[in-house]
């Protein structure tokens, strides 16, 4: 293990890099369980896509582990599988399968633009500035969505608002268990997230919010090829595949660049270690979960919660993608913790990725003003793609129009058009 993931010169060892991969199985754990109930409101079957989802995630967090040795996780993202249900099916009136299509066919593309190296390109190009500031955004969106997962942040007349009941129920449990972790945090103790989810799920079960989800422990079997070709020549298919791939490539890209950032492996040059080949863990994992029957594979944001623990290399992917296996044997557990004992994790990753807020040159009103946009669209948008695209397009402009083009490179330039197209698609 050591010759093959680099342990010492990374600065970990085996038990902390497995004690990160199950903290961070565990907070991403609910995507088992919220990914087949959102799809299977397009018609899907929950059981299938549930196999689909563990299996799809172990495929390409192995891929991260064992190509790029990076400890960064990777399951269907939130988001996209709302687009593929609400919009694609039950907005357009296509089926399922014409969905799915998409994202095979996104799937292919990816990887064609991996294997030329577009996609590290775009890695690469944002600003130095702007790299903090994704950083920092992830870090208060995951703490924003570990909120609302507890039920402390609920919707209201002011859009969002503090629950009325934040001190009692599962928002309450999650309060408690920030304490819990927090404090835990304060004496250094070695898994204090991973300690703080189980001790909150413990915590549970005699208020009734932990409860046994109950169900087979024998492992179900996912979709296979379940595709429509028939309209794949249609406008409508175009935009579908055009949003599932620019927002899959943005989102990941701020993922990367947000958890890279917070493990300290940026390098002097802006560059990540191995991003070609941890960009094609989610390139083979969209290609080969559209096979199975789930939507978009993408790194996610809770991998911070890993690095937080200590994680820095493929071990800590590669216990996640066991894991996941794992589950296939015991969903009735892993669906049993609640979301109020995951939501103090993500509120503490948050807190810890703040910590490159502090560099980032607020002198500077064209640096200050592209990086602030960033960081606060990817909370209120609650898209990590659209707080890079307000953070790149305000770069660009704010460059220009102050007289310092010559700080944009080309490759930029070429990221804002991208944004500039998606804009007009909108639009459309």
């Amino acid at each position: 293990m050591e010759k093959f993931f680099k342990l010492k010169e990374r600065h970990t060892n085996v038990k902390t890099e497995i004690m990160a991969g199950v903290t961070t199985f565990l907070t991403m754990a609910y995507i088992l369980a919220v990914n087949p109930g959102i799809l299977s409101q397009a018609g899907m079957d929950f059981s299938k896509v549930f196999a689909a989802t563990a299996i799809a995630s172990a495929i390409a967090t192995l891929v991260m582990s064992l190509l790029a040795n990076l400890p960064f996780a990777l399951a269907p993202g939130m988001g996209l599988n709302a687009f593929l249900t609400y919009t694609v099916v039950m907005g357009m009136g296509y089926s399922w399968q014409f969905a799915l299509t998409a994202v095979f066919v996104e799937g292919i593309i990816f990887l064609i633009l991996t294997a030329v190296n577009i996609r590290e390109a775009i890695v690469n190009s944002i600003p130095a500035n702007l790299k903090k500031a994704i950083g920092v955004g992830i870090g208060l969106f995951i703490a924003f969505i570990g909120m609302q997962n507890a039920g402390i942040i609920i919707g209201g007349s002011t859009l969002v608002g503090l629950s009325p009941t934040w001190f009692t129920g599962p928002a309450g449990l999650a309060m408690l268990g920030l304490i819990i972790t927090g404090v835990l945090m304060a004496f250094k103790v070695n898994g204090a997230l991973l300690i703080g989810i189980i001790a909150t799920t413990i915590i549970g079960i005699p208020f009734g919010i932990t409860q046994y989800a109950g169900g087979s422990y024998v492992p179900p079997t996912p979709y296979f090829f379940p595709f429509d070709f028939s309209q794949i020549a249609s406008l409508d298919f175009v935009v579908v595949v055009f949003t599932f791939l620019f927002v899959d490539m943005f989102d990941t890209v701020g993922t990367l660049i947000g958890c890279a950032t917070k493990a300290d492996m940026i390098q002097p040059d802006g560059s990540i270690p191995n991003c070609k080949e941890a960009l094609f863990a989610d390139a083979i994992g969209t290609t080969v979960g559209a096979v199975l029957g789930t939507s978009t594979v993408t790194t996610f944001v809770e991998s911070s919660a890993g690095v937080v623990e200590g994680g820095r290399t493929g071990l800590t992917s590669l216990t996640v993608a066991i894991l996941f296996l794992v589950s296939l044997f015991f969903a009735p557990l892993f669906e049993s913790i609640p979301s109020a004992a995951t939501a103090p994790a993500l509120i503490i990753v948050g807190v810890l990725m703040m910590t490159p807020v502090k560099d980032i040159e607020w002198g500077d009103i064209t640096e200050a003003l592209p990086s602030f946009l960033c960081i606060i669209f990817m909370v209120v948008a609650y898209s990590i793609a659209d707080g890079i695209m307000f953070g790149i397009i305000s770069y660009v402009l704010m460059k220009l129009f102050s007289k310092k083009n010559k700080e944009i490179t080309p490759m930029t330039w070429v990221v804002f058009g991208l944004f500039v197209i998606k804009i007009i698609f909108g639009a459309l």
